[in-house]
């Protein structure tokens, strides 16, 4: 009876054994079809790329310069509106020759943050030109945007170019502080006049070349929603006194501790639930070996991966509501026990949280009565606009990348942890997307609101080529079919 109990018990092992092996194998053969073959694409190409990329020539170039001057032709044109909003400004309605294709706008703003010289290899508004480099606030953010739409304009208008489709170029002069008398004037404007939009290009995000860690070729990321805020402060009264006989807790240290418990309980992890998950399983196939693997099985390892995005704060701000404490004052004199604390954070929205849900949880984890919380300013994140084959404006993106940036096979929706003048658009279209069509490195990106921002001379032609380009590719009426054989942007 014993042997045929433990035969019995060795052959129920062998079996589970074998269904365990045979569950593992077709887990491998999932995971290794989804990463090869089964991966059905979110958005074809619908654009070959054609035989050789938008290119100025050498006399072309040198005529970019000269047109920077005054841009004669764009305040000339007779089928050129301009007008200044908000006293500082400017809107330009460019009247196409066919009124009934939808029109579209192009959003910059030319204010900045300030720039104290010190620091600087060279002035920051000097505009000093050294080994390729064009140095400056506002080369990236957002100046070069400004100047490289009505460069493009100017290179088309003095080809004799008359657009079919109408489109708009809005250039705001207060961004850096929320746009209220620039962009919101000119959304204002639009709306009465009773404008629909067919997309709306704004800065907000770029191609990123050796930013995105296991992707070895540059990729173009096009945001299409973008964080929203809400900024609050904290305050703390309690009597005032002296140094030499103090409370059990002072004003500073209530409110210190609020603080920290802010900071070390971050709001959830919401990775998979906004457009951060779109951006990975469009890269999936583009990350090396093993993380294709991970990246095409965010079924299987979302959890590990959402663990990891967590590490960096790059990444991190990705995938939650952030927290930043950004302001804290008190005290008046070493020996005196402050009769008040104030402190104020900054927490950026993921696009699956409201700003209320927010401000609940905030007063959940401070949790102390003693610790006044006012709003100072707050709104939700932005919609998420389109991205799909239907889309007029993802088409055009894709055709115009391709044209131009002969490196870039991938353009993937993303999100835009800043905040834009595009916010305030939301009523005239729902496709709102932010890309500047510029190449940006990892120590680019510290100069954006940083010391020597700068931009290459190179970059900056390719920039006023996309937006050259992609007047003209917006001329178009019919969008192509989409076909099985399409390859994944």
């Amino acid at each position: 009876m014993a042997g045929g109990s433990g035969r019995r018990r060795r052959v129920a092992a062998w079996a589970a054994g074998l269904v365990l092996c045979a569950v593992l194998l077709a887990l491998v053969v999932a995971v290794l079809l989804r990463a090869y073959l089964l991966r059905s694409p979110a958005i074809p190409r619908l654009w070959a790329r054609r035989g050789g990329t938008v290119s100025f020539s050498a006399g072309e170039r040198l005529e970019l310069k000269e047109a920077l001057r005054v841009f004669p032709a764009v305040f000339s044109s007779k089928f050129i509106q301009h007008e200044i909003v908000g006293k500082y400004s400017h809107l330009f309605t460019v009247q196409g020759s066919n009124p009934e294709m939808m029109p579209y706008m192009l959003l910059a703003h030319m204010d900045v943050v300030p720039a104290p010289p010190e620091g600087w290899d060279f002035p920051p508004f000097s505009a000093a030109e050294h080994e390729g480099f064009i140095y400056g606030r506002g080369t990236l953010d957002n100046k070069n945007s400004a100047i490289g739409i009505l460069q493009a304009l100017e290179f088309l208008l003095k080809r004799n170019y008359r657009p079919r489709r109408s489109f708009y170029v809005g250039i705001g002069h207060d961004e850096e502080v929320f746009g209220r008398k620039g962009a919101m004037k000119i959304a204002a404007l639009l709306e009465a006049r009773g404008v629909k939009l067919s997309f709306l290009l704004d800065e907000g995000s770029a191609i990123l070349d050796g930013i995105i860690a296991g992707v070895k070729k540059p990729v173009a990321v096009i945001a299409i929603t973008e964080k929203g805020s809400i900024t609050l402060n904290f305050t703390v009264e309690k009597e005032p006194g002296h140094s030499s006989f103090p409370p059990k807790e002072t004003s500073i240290g209530i409110l210190a501790a609020a603080m920290s418990r802010l900071e070390q309980n971050p709001l959830r992890n919401l990775f998979g639930h906004g457009p951060e998950l779109m951006t990975v399983e469009h890269l999936a196939s583009e990350f090396r070996f093993p993380l294709n693997l991970i990246m095409s099985n965010l079924w299987l390892f979302s959890p590990i991966v959402s663990r990891v995005l967590a590490w960096k704060p790059s990444t991190n701000a990705l995938i939650r509501t952030t927290t930043a404490v950004t302001m804290f004052n008190a005290g008046i004199k070493i020996n005196v026990i402050p009769s008040s604390a104030k402190a104020t954070v900054n927490f950026r929205i993921h696009s699956a949280e409201k700003a209320t849900e927010v401000l609940e949880i905030v007063r959940n984890t401070v949790a102390d009565d003693r610790v006044k919380i006012d709003v100072v300013e707050a709104f939700d994140p932005l919609p998420i606009s389109p991205w799909d084959d239907q889309t007029f404006g993802v088409h055009i993106f894709q055709r115009t990348i391709l044209d131009t940036f002969p490196d870039v096979d991938s353009v993937v929706p993303g999100t835009c942890i800043g905040n834009t003048d595009s916010r305030h658009f939301t009523n005239v279209t729902n496709a709102i997307y932010r890309f500047n069509p510029l190449l940006l490195k990892s120590d680019d990106l510290p100069r954006i609101h940083g010391l020597n921002e700068r931009i290459s001379v190179e970059n900056y032609e390719k920039q006023v080529e996309f937006l050259f380009q992609l007047i003209k590719n917006c001329d178009t009426d019919k969008l192509p079919e989409p076909h099985a054989k399409s390859h994944e942007l």
